[in-house]
């Protein structure tokens, strides 16, 4: 025997029928994607990328590839220490900017620190700091410690100050703050507070960003050699500039099993400790 439900609303004797929710309207929708049509077509007009620039290159990349491959795999006996420089410049640069990044990101949590003119102002610098590409400050450091891996290493410890600190700071806004108010009540004070209270709630967080800042690291640092900051980006400038891009392929094959190696072991490394 089957069971049939009643789905129309129910009605009292007497009353007005009820009255079901209009859908919403799709205006609004239609509305948004004109705006985002329009808006990516003024900046395709006035930056000339459009389909008939695409199509007119073709010949010219076409050509590029042919010219690099194959690639020239003898070329690998000269690079592979500048990819040892390149990881180790992204490796000492990310743990200092990790270092760095542990304050200021204390600085910055409005829930530890209650102050306005503590947060804010640190806040700025730091936003001022995520501003400046990391090309731009290898050229910086370049220009007052010279040549070599050096401004390289501060130019990513100073991007992944920025990058570590802006994560980490909003990780310890969403902490729970049931365990500091415990403490408080105790009497614990703002150092015992971090130590015991907030540090075990973002270890796991802190070093997933740092994992993540390191792989990020590993590709720039990879082309700060063009401003002179070391690596092996010097060889990209030397290989496209005598035009022998046989070469340059084979870097750039290079770099991405390298990239691509590191990913996968960070992975697993987050997979098991984190």
């Amino acid at each position: 025997m089957k069971m049939e439900l009643d789905t129309a609303p129910f009605e009292q004797p007497g009353q007005p029928p009820l009255l079901r929710p209009k859908p919403p309207g799709k205006l609004k929708h239609y509305l948004t994607a004109a705006f985002l049509l329009l808006l990516v077509w003024g900046s395709s007009l006035q930056t000339d990328a459009t389909f008939k620039e695409l199509v007119e290159g073709l010949p010219n990349m076409l050509d590029l590839l042919r010219e690099m491959f194959p690639p020239r795999w003898s070329y690998l006996d000269n690079i592979w220490q500048a990819m040892l420089e390149t990881i180790r410049m992204a490796l000492i640069g990310t743990t200092l900017g990790a270092f760095l990044a542990v304050p200021v990101a204390l600085l910055c949590a409005g829930n530890l620190i209650k102050s306005r003119w503590i947060t804010y102002p640190v806040r700025f610098l730091l936003n001022l700091v995520r501003t400046i590409p990391d090309l731009l400050l290898a050229a910086f450091f370049v220009a007052i410690l010279g040549l070599g891996p050096l401004p390289g290493i501060f130019a990513l410890s100073v991007f992944s100050l920025g990058l570590i600190a802006k994560l980490t700071y909003e990780a310890l806004e969403a902490i729970d703050p049931g365990p500091l108010e415990a403490m408080t009540a105790v009497g614990a004070n703002l150092a015992q507070l971090i130590v015991y209270g907030v540090f075990p709630q973002i270890r796991a967080h802190f070093a997933s960003f740092t994992l993540y800042t390191f792989e990020i690291n590993i590709r720039a640092a990879a082309v700060l050699g063009l401003v002179g900051a070391g690596g092996i980006g010097h060889y990209y400038e030397v290989t496209l500039g005598f035009f022998e891009y046989d070469k340059t392929c084979m870097i750039i094959i290079f770099t991405l099993v390298m990239v691509l190696l590191i990913d996968y072991l960070s992975t697993k490394l987050r997979e098991k400790w984190i």
